[in-house]
């Protein structure tokens, strides 16, 4: 995604207040045009709250929302350049598909035959050519949520909000509907803006995501950034799993900071490596299951090894999931190794040496 596209919204030190309760305390960022955005976070936290503020759905306390470089204090949300897609998807059962997908163009000046191609046009970009006909009650919960798009998207706003639209759906078909949302902006090009508490979800899906604590975005940023190098060890907790080993700081000089790490002994790591973000544990390093690597018989670490103790093993197929405690730590750790053919799964119990990098650790302070 280009830092030069332009600007599509923009929070302004946004507040929000129900009575006492602090909704969104602060918000200030901007989402480009044409880019995938998500708001991510756990139930609470503010982020459909936020979402609904750029409907018009909400007012705010105080602050500024601009859409496309307009200010939108006063702007009803039936004027503005946005659609939503609800979580329920908010399907009329007893309409036909068709009605359902053009219900938007009731007073559209355009002729019945306009709007018809129109209908069909958005039908296709879906993925849905040829089912005007049918009866929405009949349809699966993906055919649904393709309806649902098609309804907002034939209105041709210039974002298109989504309310975890994809939660009611099983996990192969959110998976696949991940992918088609996906191919769908990039075919449109317009703004996208997902709400989701699913991490996977938002990492798969996203230009850039924005992660929300208690009313406050905690981090902004693209998915590798997020996923590489959070901003706190709050992040780091929320997005994905993240090990943590107590650490001490011995001296930084410069852009080198030199630690002490149970079960990993001294090691340099880059000034860039440490957050700013103070946190209540102390000193700790954070490092994500697949930067630890077992080394099997005659395999030597291309960096640094540890000796260690496999404590429990979950098997899933393409993936085995080994818990393991680094000698000279009671710290349990997470390893993630990827199922090759020939190579074999451990047992509790085993000894092994694990592989790993200074340059994948996190340092927490």
């Amino acid at each position: 995604m280009s830092s030069e596209k332009p600007t599509m919204i923009e929070f302004k030190d946004v507040h929000k207040y129900y009575g006492d309760y602090h909704a969104l305390r602060g918000i200030t960022a901007t989402i480009r045009a044409g880019e995938f955005f998500s708001l991510l976070g756990p139930s609470g936290c503010g982020k459909t709250t936020l979402l609904r503020t750029i409907a018009g759905f909400e007012g705010i306390s105080s602050g500024v929302v601009l859409i496309d470089g307009k200010d939108m204090q006063n702007v009803p949300a039936n004027v503005r350049p946005t659609n939503m897609v609800f979580q329920s998807y908010a399907i009329f059962p007893h309409m036909s598909v068709a009605e359902n997908v053009g219900f938007g163009l009731r007073k559209d000046p355009r002729s019945k035959a306009e709007k018809a191609k129109a209908v069909e046009e958005a039908l296709a970009m879906v993925g849905l050519k040829g089912y005007g006909g049918r009866a929405a009650h009949a349809l699966s919960g993906g055919q649904r949520q393709r309806v649902a798009l098609a309804r907002a998207l034939i209105l041709k706003p210039k974002v298109l909000l989504l309310d975890e639209p994809l939660s009611a759906l099983d996990k192969k078909m959110r998976e696949h509907m991940q992918v088609e949302l996906i191919r769908l902006q990039r075919q449109v090009g317009i703004t996208f803006i997902l709400v989701t508490h699913d991490q996977e979800e938002a990492l798969v899906m996203s230009d850039r995501i924005a992660v929300m604590f208690e009313g406050e975005i905690a981090q902004l940023a693209d998915p590798e950034t997020l996923y590489r190098r959070p901003a706190s060890r709050k992040v780091a907790d929320f997005i994905g799993t993240m090990n943590f080993l107590p650490a001490r700081v011995l001296s930084q000089s410069g852009d080198k900071v030199e630690v002490e790490a149970e079960g990993f002994g001294r090691l340099t790591l880059d000034a860039e490596q440490m957050t700013g973000a103070k946190t209540d544990a102390g000193p700790t390093i954070g490092f994500r299951p697949e930067t630890l690597t077992i080394l099997f018989d005659g395999q030597t670490a291309s960096d640094r090894e540890s000796p260690a103790t496999v404590t429990e093993v979950v098997y899933y197929g393409d993936m085995t999931y080994y818990d393991i405690k680094l000698d000279g730590s009671d710290q349990p750790l997470r390893l993630s190794m990827r199922n090759v053919f020939g190579r074999p799964v451990l047992d509790i119990g085993t000894k092994t040496r694990v592989a790993w990098s200074p340059g994948a650790l996190v340092l927490f302070r």
